[in-house]
Parts: structure tokens; C-alpha cells; sequence
């Protein structure tokens, strides 16, 4: 039984890697058809059973201009993705032997030499709104060693499930069924906001009917705030007016609602009605509606509300600390997955070509340090010492961060 690269296909382990460029770039890529223009239920759910049949184009489309139109949702985003981007990584051998560290120091060496791999990490952490991400790996061979020199991303709707539940690359070639990548020259990232297929997976889907709702939410409230406290223009016409004077009355109307400046005849009359707050008790349903849209948003990508909106909110300090750590549980596991993916779909093509299918792959891991809470660790030692527990100086001051106080050795030999 052969090796099976990450979609179970078996490969040829003696092969080099694909080193042509299979998402090359094109400037119908930065097409857009924009639907969310006009979006409408009957829009949006047309668009999520396409997904759901495999052609996820038009909802890829429509995730990109939901993070570009709505600010909350692009600020949700982005702090669930740069809270993983600010963590510290670092590649581990397989084991303490030599040739695992000889192996684990010739992968480190080749992802330091890699041109942005923040950018390329954010790019595979962009699964986490659409349930997928794609790059594409960039090898170079040279002799009998295999470098990866760039990670390239690809864009989530030149990607189709129509043939399967494998993603397939749209090419000229095949710009309807697509086509398979070849082994180890794609990097596939999953995310899994609840089970299902990638294409209902990302948490985008969730927010997609609430961003609908306050899309209406805004525009009805912006043509609430066009005409809200202007005076209502009455004209008033006798009974025998022609259609001519009706006319001219209209156009007086609303000239006085642009220019201030009109002319009528002095058989007409324009009465100015003032206009009632219709908001009684300060109560706006538009911005209302949009709040809760914005506060279901925030539960769906971040966990949680605090960290996010403090509108009208007595929360408290363990509240919010509570919030938070719902939020740290996300962060963890958004860093765990990427790091498996790195793992299973970089670093194993990567020692394989050079070292071996047989060998080990090493560890790709994201330093995760838990916040203490130095009050309480304060309170802990002084127990500890109450109780006759020895302590060590310099342990403690390490915890701390305080420097241990240092003996002026002149004083001290002035002293002898």
C-alpha cells in the first residue's frame, strides 16, 4: 500500500514536488459581481444553496464585502485572527536524537527564509470566517533538495466542490469542474465552527442572516434621518384649480425644500407643519435592531459580548473575566488546528523530499502562556510562608519580575 498524501490519493514517494504555478494571477480574479448590492432573503438563500451544491463562488464573494462593508464584523475578524498571529511559534524536533534536531533545524531554517509568513499565516487563518483556506506551496528544486520559497494564497472562490466533497481548483483548463492539485502542492486549512461541509463550516455563515438584518436596519434608518425633523409642506389649491396650477404648486413645494424660494398664486396656499419626534422616550427601533445584530455577531465570532460592546452593560470585572476566557478557549483551538495543518500539509511534504516519507516530521507549535494573576500568586506565597514552606529568593523575584536587591561588593570588601 502506497503513501497517501492529505485528500488520500497515493503518490510515488520517490517524486519531486509540482513546481509549476497552478494559481497563477489574473486580472478576472479581482472581478467582483458584488451581490451583496440588493441583497434580499430570497438573495441570500439562493446563494447559500449554491454553496451547498458546491459552487461556493457568488458566497465567497459575498463573505468578502460582508467584512468590507460592516466595520463590527471586520473588527471580529480581525482580532479573533491576529489574537493567534500574536502568538510565538517555533518548529520541535520529533525527539532529543540527532538527526530529528538536524531535521527540525533544516525545516526552521527554510520557513525563516520565507518572505511573509505572518501574511501567509493570516491568509490560512482567513478559514476561520469562510470555513476554508488555500495556499499554494512554491518549490524549488535544486540537486536533490526540495525549498519551499513562497506560500501563495488563493483566493476562496477559485475553489469549487461540484464534482465532490474535495475542493478542486477553477483553471482556464477547467474553469467549471476544476481540477485536483497536485500532491503536496496545496495547503488546505479547515475550520469548523460546527460539523458539517467547508463550505457551511465558517462562522460567516452564521452572522449572514444577521448582517442581512441590519443592512435593512441601516438603510432604513439613514432614510429615516433624511426627512426626520424637516417640517411637513402642505399645499393647498381651490376646488376649480387647473391641472397647470396643481403642477406649479408641486413644483413650488418642493423647490422650498431645496432652494427655500418659491412661486405660487395667490390662490394657493403652503402651510409648514412641524414635524413630531416620532423616537417617544428615546427609543430608536433602527439602532436598536442594529446593536442586536451587532451583540449576535459578536457571540458568533468571538464567544462573547464584553470585550466587544460595554453599551449599556454593569458588567462586572469577573464578568468580563469569565468573557475572556470563553474567548482565550478560541484562540487555542484556532491556534491548535493551524498548527496541525502546518504540521500534516508543510512540514511532512517538506522532510519528506529531503529527508524521506519514513522519517518523522517534527512539531510545529504555538507558545500558548496563560495570564497570571499576580494578586492571588502574591497571596499563595505569603501562605506557603506562613505555613513554613521554604521559599527560593530568586524563584519568586522570577515570577514577579523583580529584581533581587545586589550586595555592593566595594562596600563589602571595605567592610573586611
Amino acid at each position: 500500500m502506497g503513501l497517501k498524501d492529505l485528500f488520500g490519493r497515493v503518490f510515488k514517494p520517490q517524486a519531486k514536488p509540482e513546481t509549476r504555478e497552478l494559481a497563477a494571477v489574473s486580472l478576472a480574479a479581482r472581478w467582483s459581481t458584488y451581490p451583496s448590492a440588493g441583497l434580499t432573503p430570497e438573495r441570500l438563500s439562493e446563494i447559500f444553496r449554491l454553496a451547498d451544491q458546491g459552487d461556493v463562488y457568488r458566497q465567497m464573494e459575498l463573505f468578502e464585502e460582508m467584512e468590507e462593508k460592516d466595520a463590527h464584523l471586520a473588527s471580529l475578524l480581525q482580532t479573533r485572527k491576529m489574537a493567534v498571529l500574536s502568538l510565538d511559534y517555533g518548529v520541535l524536533p520529533y525527539s532529543k536524537s540527532p538527526e530529528d534536531e538536524r531535521i527540525a533545524g533544516f525545516v526552521r531554517e527554510t520557513l525563516d527564509a520565507l518572505p511573509d509568513v505572518e501574511g501567509a499565516l493570516l491568509d490560512l487563518l482567513d478559514a476561520i470566517g469562510k470555513g476554508f483556506a488555500f495556499s499554494e506551496i512554491l518549490w524549488e528544486v535544486t540537486g536533490s533538495q526540495a525549498r519551499v520559497t513562497e506560500l501563495r494564497w488563493i483566493p476562496q472562490k477559485r475553489v469549487t466542490f461540484i464534482q465532490d466533497l474535495k475542493p478542486r481548483l477553477l483553471t482556464p483548463e477547467a474553469p467549471w469542474q476544476g481540477e485536483e492539485p497536485p500532491p503536496w502542492k496545496v495547503i488546505y486549512h479547515r475550520f469548523k465552527a460546527r460539523s458539517g461541509h467547508a463550505p457551511r463550516a465558517g462562522v460567516l455563515r452564521v452572522v449572514g442572516w444577521m448582517y442581512l438584518l441590519k443592512n435593512y436596519a441601516l438603510k432604513d434608518w439613514a432614510a429615516f434621518n433624511e426627512v426626520f425633523g424637516m417640517p411637513l409642506r402642505l399645499g393647498k389649491y381651490d376646488p376649480g384649480a387647473s391641472a397647470a396650477d396643481r403642477e406649479a404648486l408641486i413644483r413650488a413645494i418642493r423647490s422650498l425644500g431645496s432652494d427655500a424660494a418659491g412661486v405660487i398664486s395667490k390662490t394657493t396656499e403652503i402651510e409648514f407643519v412641524e414635524a413630531a419626534s416620532r423616537l417617544s422616550g428615546n427609543a430608536n427601533p433602527y439602532q436598536t435592531l442594529a446593536e442586536f445584530c451587532n451583540r449576535e455577531m459578536s457571540k458568533a465570532v468571538l464567544g462573547q459580548t464584553l470585550t466587544t460592546d460595554t453599551a449599556g452593560a454593569t458588567g462586572t470585572y469577573s464578568a468580563a473575566r469569565v468573557h475572556a476566557q470563553v474567548r482565550r478557549d478560541l484562540v487555542e483551538a484556532d491556534a491548535q488546528t493551524l498548527a496541525v495543518t502546518l504540521r500534516e500539509q508543510l512540514l511532512r511534504p517538506l522532510v519528506g523530499f529531503n529527508f524521506g516519507w519514513d522519517r518523522p516530521c517534527p512539531w510545529f507549535r504555538f507558545k500558548l502562556t496563560e495570564e497570571e494573576d499576580l494578586k492571588t500568586l502574591s497571596e499563595v506565597y505569603r501562605n506557603l510562608k506562613e505555613i513554613g514552606v521554604p521559599l527560593e529568593g530568586d524563584r519568586v523575584a522570577e515570577r514577579f519580575g523583580v529584581p533581587l536587591p545586589q550586595v555592593d561588593k566595594k562596600l563589602e570588601e571595605g567592610g573586611n
